[in-house]
């Protein structure tokens, strides 16, 4: 089968042909029909966040339709659209049992720790395909399996209520997945920031008050925005120190600043002034918990929420314009928002 892979650390993805992925027991071969391509992707490339094998094919947002079986599994799936669960855990420890998997110590992320979905087919244990109703197009449930996922989870981590306002730092997958859901869980304002003059005006076209990072005080403008009260939830994107800095500062009383970005550099912080004073707090997100997917799916469904407006492209299974995306990420350039790989 046709693969996009890593080969070595900063290298250009490669188009490879390796072997089909035979189930083993309690496992669903999937032929892949989208995989979105998450800027987490070009970090692994890069070296941020280790990776356990090499080569290795990335895309950890999958979606596609069950080809076979393993022994175990209901020749009843074979066919079934689904989507697909990133984290493969023991589902026995203590963290599975307690509905953190991601904490498991034998956790293997998909695209990370084993063979993702930059390919034609791809292997999962059965509980990490979800049945994807008709009505969720491919595309969709790709980056619901990520971008959305886990910007759900963020605003979970946070506490976010209905009624408070939100602030989000970096406004390309992850951040417009944050405006979209925001604003189907009831917020009463969403302030959405990027130094890229496109993703600001895609935010806004969103509904968000878009703030252009490059020509303004980030905090100043947060602070405007809500008649110097600050922010009751900030999620943070973009992993850099400044913004990481920003979101906490934009916070208001008792605010909350969820740190998703996969950062390379310590954020500096004044104790007091920035957490102190105001009781302000910062919580890290990893990933996100499969019920989430279940709530994602529901939320489609019943149409409060809309998965449209943040893809913004699809390219084929091609190392050509795969490694372009990545090249946008890496230069922080990209004027979309988010790209699928489309296989037919």
């Amino acid at each position: 089968m046709k693969a996009i892979r890593i080969s070595g650390i900063g290298e250009r993805l490669t188009q490879t042909h390796i072997a089909i992925p035979i189930p083993a027991a309690g496992e669903v071969l999937v032929a892949v029909r989208a995989a979105g391509i998450c800027h987490s992707d070009a970090h692994y490339r890069s070296g941020i966040g280790s990776l356990r094998q090499l080569p290795i094919t990335p895309g950890h947002e999958v979606a596609g339709i069950v080809e076979s079986v393993g022994a175990g599994v209901s020749r009843e799936r074979v066919g079934e659209r689904v989507c697909l669960h990133y984290l493969v855990t023991c589902g026995k420890c203590s963290y599975c049992r307690g509905n953190i998997g991601q904490f498991c110590p034998d956790v293997a992320m998909i695209g990370k720790d084993r063979d993702g979905g930059y390919a034609e087919y791809i292997c999962v244990p059965e509980q990490n395909a979800f049945t994807l109703p008709d009505e969720i197009p491919f595309t969709h449930a790709a980056v619901m399996m990520c971008s959305f996922a886990t910007a759900l989870h963020a605003l979970r981590k946070a506490r976010f209520a209905e009624g408070e306002s939100v602030a989000i730092f970096g406004a390309g997958g992850l951040g417009t997945a944050a405006i979209a859901l925001s604003a189907a869980m009831g917020a009463s304002s969403i302030i959405a920031i990027d130094n890229i003059g496109a993703k600001v005006k895609a935010a806004r076209s969103m509904g968000a008050i878009g703030i252009d990072a490059s020509d303004t005080d980030v905090v100043e403008a947060v602070m405007d925005s809500t008649d110097g009260r600050g922010i009751d939830v900030a999620l943070e994107f973009v992993g850099l120190p400044i913004t990481s800095e920003q979101a906490v500062r934009s916070l208001g009383v008792q605010g909350r600043a969820a740190m998703v970005g996969l950062a390379s550099a310590p954020t500096p912080l004044d104790m007091y002034r920035d957490l102190i004073g105001k009781e302000r707090e910062v919580i890290g997100v990893s990933d996100h918990l499969p019920e989430e997917i279940d709530e994602l799916l529901a939320l489609v469904q019943q149409g409060r929420l809309d998965i449209a407006p943040v893809i913004s492209n699809t390219v084929p299974l091609d190392e050509t314009a795969v490694n372009k995306v990545f090249e946008e990420f890496d230069s922080y350039s990209g004027k979309g928002i988010r790209t699928v790989i489309t296989i037919e």
